[in-house]
């Protein structure tokens, strides 16, 4: 392995400061309510009106201010995403098995109740989230789903994200951002009821959020600033290998990106090309930031090394520009979505294409994926059993229970020995 250039740390991975912060701002707004609500959403957002949820005439006002392409295109996104979930949905089957004779087992899936979605905003009004969370969601069987976006600071909301929202069929909408917005929904504010999972990405703040509300009410998972990992060889187009690092490079200064080279002439001739397009790229600001911060280049020895470092840095997005993407594809272990080929690109599953782009951050890749609708439905399992089944599985629980010293645990088993034993 040649390190070409080596990122930094991300300060969100471990960060104290930023845990402090939220979790002083959760105390304040447990404590006090919808008066710490409007407190930190005039201090962060200036934002203070007097309904923070939209009323229906403001969500029709929202869908007329947007052009008829624009809503043709989000209803062309959302049809992708609400697809896809609708076939995700149909293999999650219920199950009935008789594992032993008299013995049945099952399980099946019960839809999450009232579920928080955020949909993030901020520097770039991503209303392409909407449909991420909300649709998988409703079409997973959840009742109520409460949404919140942030404000355009100090001048309200972006017609286009309510119209995303809208359509994607959430429920409530409230213009609310960050920390404020997640104690809404956790905690349950004013009309709001107590939500029982949370789910959107945003920044540092927001996966600090969540991580400190989980086991209140539930997550989708962890998703901080983005990151996008690439692997290419030399049948790779530099000029495309550093456009799609500087499409993820924009999003946040906290923005990771790591590239794997199969040679060192490649992984130059990528870097050229990148400061290139840094020179006019609109939103470099940001991405030279990022990338300057964060950004990772490596040489692999072979295809196996870009492996191992691949999955060991468990990216949230990968882009395998490879002539043999099969053989990466059937032996990468650690991402959240895979992107095979230079026909697909970070940016289509982010809009447009249909998979999820709530995906997790942080190395939570090695131990969890994406959002999806199998993240809204609770599996639960079920037992019955004949008499004599009973009677036999009593025989071995009681066994075991006394075995373990648990003696109660033993006189339900034996209770049932003796009601049913005389009758069989």
């Amino acid at each position: 392995m040649l390190i070409i250039k080596e990122g930094g740390h991300r300060l969100f991975e471990h960060d104290e400061e930023t845990a402090a912060i939220v979790s002083n701002m959760l105390l304040d707004l447990e404590k006090n309510g919808m008066d710490a609500v409007r407190k930190y959403s005039r201090k962060l957002d200036d934002w203070n009106p007097p309904s923070f949820e939209l009323s229906q005439k403001e969500i029709i006002e929202a869908r007329n201010a947007c052009t008829t392409q624009l809503i043709e295109d989000t209803l062309f996104c959302q049809d992708n995403v609400r697809r896809f979930a609708e076939a995700q949905l149909q293999t999650l089957q219920p199950l009935e098995v008789e594992i032993h004779p008299g013995v049945i087992l099952g399980h099946k899936h019960i839809p999450i109740q009232r579920v928080g979605s955020y949909i993030p905003g901020g520097r770039y009004p991503m209303f392409g989230s909407a449909q991420m969370s909300i649709i998988p969601a409703k079409i997973a069987g959840v009742k109520t789903v409460v949404a919140c976006t942030p404000p355009v600071r100090g001048k309200g909301y972006y017609p286009a994200t309510v119209q995303a929202i809208n359509s994607a069929e959430a429920d409530r909408i409230f213009i609310l951002g960050g920390v404020q917005a997640f104690a809404l929904m956790a905690f349950g504010m004013g009309e709001v009821e107590p939500v029982d999972m949370l789910c959107g990405a945003g920044n540092r703040f927001v996966a600090e959020a969540k991580r400190q509300l989980f086991g209140r009410c539930g997550i989708d998972l962890l998703a901080g600033p983005t990151e996008i990992g690439i692997i290419c060889d030399d049948a790779a187009d530099p000029e495309l290998v550093a456009c799609d690092l500087l499409g993820q490079a924009e999003h946040d200064p906290n923005s990771g990106q790591i590239l794997i080279c199969l040679g060192e002439k490649q992984a130059k001739e990528v870097l050229a090309e990148l400061d290139r397009q840094l020179e006019v790229l609109p939103t470099r600001e940001i991405a030279r930031q990022s990338w300057q911060q964060y950004g990772k280049v490596m040489v692999a020895e072979s295809r196996e090394e870009a492996i191992s470092l691949m999955d060991d840095y468990a990216p949230e997005h990968l882009e395998l520009l490879v002539s043999d993407a099969q053989w990466y594809t059937d032996r990468l272990t650690n991402y959240g979505s895979l992107f095979i080929g230079e026909e697909t690109t970070v940016a289509y599953g982010d809009k447009s294409i249909g998979t999820n782009h709530i995906l997790p951050t942080s190395r939570a890749a090695r131990y969890t994926g994406g959002v999806w609708v199998g993240k809204f439905l609770k599996t639960v399992t079920f037992q019955r059993a004949t008499k004599k089944a009973s009677v036999e599985i009593a025989h071995v629980t009681s066994r075991q229970c006394r075995e373990e010293r648990m003696i109660g645990h033993a006189l339900t088993a034996e209770m049932r020995l003796k009601k049913f034993g005389a009758s069989i």
